[in-house]
């Protein structure tokens, strides 16, 4: 049980700058994607020994990107304190790579559509790693990235005529 613990917690520690970020890219706001990654890592922790296995990151994604686009539907995301954690990694949560006018054209997208578009194109998913995180099918992937990306550009090109 403690190798176990030891596991997740280095899992934890590792992995925690990536998935908030892509919690952040979907929600587009810091606190609540701490928020659902944290709700996330906690449901895995219970099931921890029967998800490590040889790899536990499509399951845990999955559990982000679930938790990242059903946190509109909670009142309060229940927190679970932890014992003892280790330092956090500093972390930017806007990284450079994404400036201003990109994450608000993302915010101008439905949940589900900024999701498909984070996950294809910001993390350079397949369409099927997609459809099977978001729990929908590789066409309905297909065509929520097309209608996404076409807002987004119309988006990006207001935003830079604005400019």
């Amino acid at each position: 049980m403690e190798d176990d613990e030891a596991a997740f917690r280095q899992y934890v520690t590792q992995r925690w700058p990536a998935l908030v970020q892509s919690a952040y890219l979907i929600t587009v706001d810091r606190g609540i994607a701490e928020d659902c990654v944290q709700e996330a890592l906690a449901r895995v922790y219970q099931r921890w020994h029967h998800v490590q296995g040889d790899n536990p990151e499509p399951y845990i994604r999955r559990a982000v990107v679930n938790a990242a686009l059903s946190w509109r539907r909670k009142r309060r995301i229940r927190e679970v304190p932890l014992d003892s954690a280790p330092t956090p990694q500093t972390w930017d949560p806007e990284p450079r790579q994404h400036n201003d006018r990109l994450i608000a054209a993302l915010r101008s997208l439905p949940p589900r559509m900024r999701a498909v578009v984070v996950l294809r194109y910001l993390e350079d998913r397949s369409e099927a790693e997609t459809a099977q995180m978001i729990g929908c099918s590789t066409g309905t992937v297909k065509s929520s990235a097309s209608r996404g990306v076409a807002r987004l550009r119309i988006a990006l090109a207001t935003a830079e005529g604005a400019h």
